[in-house]
């Protein structure tokens, strides 16, 4: 497996694999990154589809990347997905998925049309005081020495990040910045996850840092990410006569380990009860999505708030079962041990009638109901003690959702302070009681909330335990490489396998894991597409510089020493050069 840019392999097709035909594949899980891997083993692997088999604990693929309607509880969404044009994995493969939607056009073009036609902005990120404009005006409001840090971290070894948290490199001045509060409520982050992985998401997107307040840097897709991108890649794989089998828990894999090699010789798993074990050869390739996001996730309703589950989790314990075998397959305790640092809550929110959406369309000064975008992102209430934040996307957000009918997705990064109107944890709210501190910040009349929260809107609130697993702290070994040393027929994939700098939390994270297990196994003979290099384009630098200082010269920076010194020296040296016509342009100077 090779890394590649540029159209040039972007549009080859590989040639067949030597053996293939003799090989077969087992995926664990049917998550975002198991059926990815089954596409890249029909496309490029060019693996009959009646040789791969998905073995999925649940009764309905998907994973993280849902969207369902319930018949009792109405629509659900935990999450959802944002995604920007140098996902280049996830586009490579999306370019080849069939749409579902409409005869003749792939999953990316009709994407690319939608965001096109419609592309995504917020008009209002942040407020307060009860629906206010929080006045953030687009700015990061980040002091000298707060910027200075952002750069120090930016330009350190990951070796020098190991085991350490964000708020071992950043001072008060940074945490009070708009910068840190766009930060954290875009992305998840808390004060004691990963300061590796903070430094990893700045260098990765350090392309986007204009468009952070105004989400202009984001694209989504039409419905909810299980009808938009989940389900067409499973008609694409059940076309292929791809074998799915539900219901089945995958428990170990067992390897014979011999020296330097590690072969992977059986699957234990338990299906319809009864525990059953699948013999491997060499030529059987196992896929592994090791660890999850929304294991243990548990669901409330409008009367019950929904129970913190923290037994032990199906994919942590397979997780935990390979590791026990080498020292190669990480270590899970790192990241699943600790759910006091790794949980957060959202909530399915549905109006039901004409009371709410006036009190919507005021603060995101757009029609909810205009099949556009609306919020363009999320809208973070800044003065809300569990931190709420809530998004409409474009409406109706699944194809049988009413038209008069909105769904709204609440989330809260604080589940255990009390909340401004209802005294009490998010952790300890029913979905009425979320659904009153949310029509508490829309600024609906106190005296009307309990009456709106009761009969105008059904709330399904969702505990999830490890949403930011992997934002914890950890070091080099931690997360296994996709393809541990020595392995000759088994991958780890998705968000808790190791890839080079990319970040996890995102699509492409998962499809990059996939596309890398695939091609490194199967030998495919095609580059993968390397994780874009803006951190080494000196023009993203100095603009992302500008942007981040919110238009300040260099030579306005109040650091000892820093203008006279650019001033007298490095201004002079680089008088009449490409570089200062450069720096110019990106208004660094």
């Amino acid at each position: 497996m090779y890394y590649s840019n540029g159209n040039y392999e972007a549009f080859a097709r590989p040639r067949k694999p030597e053996g293939v035909d003799k090989k077969s594949a087992y995926l664990v899980g049917s998550g975002l990154a198991s059926l990815a891997a089954a596409c890249f083993l029909v496309r490029d692997g060019q693996m009959k589809g009646e040789h791969i088999h998905i073995l999925e604990e649940l009764s309905l693929p998907g994973g993280a990347c849902d969207g369902i309607k319930d018949p009792n509880k109405g629509f659900i969404i935990r999450g959802g997905r944002e995604m920007e044009n140098h996902f280049e994995c996830l586009w490579d493969l999306f370019h080849s998925i069939p749409s579902i939607e409409t005869e003749g056009v792939s999953v990316l073009d009709e994407y690319y049309w939608l965001n096109k036609d419609d592309p995504n902005y917020s008009l209002m990120r942040a407020t307060i005081n009860r629906g206010e404009d929080a006045h953030t005006d687009g700015k990061f409001a980040l002091s000298d020495k707060a910027s200075m840090e952002i750069v120090k971290l930016f330009l350190t070894k990951d070796e020098d990040l190991y085991d350490k948290t964000i708020s071992d490199v950043f001072t008060d001045e940074f945490f009070a910045s708009n910068f840190w509060l766009y930060w954290r409520t875009m992305f998840a982050f808390e004060d004691w996850h990963s300061a590796l992985e903070m430094k990893l998401y700045i260098q990765r997107f350090i392309h986007h840092i204009g468009g952070l307040p105004d989400f202009s840097a984001l694209k989504f897709t039409k419905y909810n990410q299980y009808e938009s991108l989940i389900l067409p890649m499973v008609k694409y794989l059940e076309a292929h006569n791809v074998q799915f089998q539900y219901d089945t828990k995958v428990t170990n894999v067992v390897f014979d380990i011999n020296g330097g090699k590690k072969v992977a010789r059986q699957i234990c798993c338990v299906h319809g009860g009864k525990e059953e074990v699948i013999d491997l050869i060499e030529d059987d390739l196992v896929f592994v999505t090791n660890g999850s996001c929304t294991e243990n996730s548990t669901l409330g309703d409008n009367d019950h708030a929904p129970a913190l589950n923290t037994s032990p989790g199906g994919c942590w314990e397979l997780w935990r079962n390979i590791a026990r075998q080498d020292p190669s397959f990480g270590h899970p305790d790192k990241f699943c041990t600790q759910v006091e640092k790794t949980n957060w809550e959202s909530a399915t929110i549905t109006t039901l009638d004409d009371k709410i959406p006036p009190y919507i369309q005021k603060i995101c000064k757009r029609d909810p109901f205009s099949g556009k975008v609306v919020t363009g992102g999320i809208i973070t209430v800044k003065d809300s003690g569990w931190l709420m934040s809530y998004t409409l996307n474009r409406q109706p957000h699944f194809k049988e959702q009413p038209k008069d009918q909105l769904v709204v997705w609440v989330y809260g990064l604080f589940t255990d302070r009390p909340g401004d109107f209802i005294k009490k944890p998010m952790k300890d709210c029913t979905g009425t009681e979320i659904t009153e501190e949310w029509l508490y910040h829309l600024g609906v009349p106190e005296s009307e909330i309990h009456e709106m929260a009761v009969n105008s809107v059904r709330c399904i609130p969702c505990m999830m335990p490890y949403i930011t697993a992997f934002f914890m702290p950890r070091r080099k070994g931690d997360r296994p490489k996709v393809v541990p040393d020595g392995c000759v027929n088994f991958a780890f994939i998705g968000q808790f396998a190791d890839t080079v700098r990319d970040t996890v939390f995102t699509t492409e994270y998962s499809v990059r894991t996939a596309m890398e297990a695939v091609y490194t196994l199967l030998n495919v003979d095609r580059g993968v597409p390397e994780v874009f290099g803006s951190c080494y384009d000196v023009r993203v630098l100095l603009d992302s510089t500008s942007k981040m200082m919110d238009g300040k010269k260099l030579t306005d920076l109040k650091l000892p020493f820093m203008a006279e010194l650019l001033e007298k020296k490095v201004l002079k040296r680089i008088s009449g050069t490409v570089i200062e016509e450069l720096m110019q342009r990106y208004n660094v100077i």
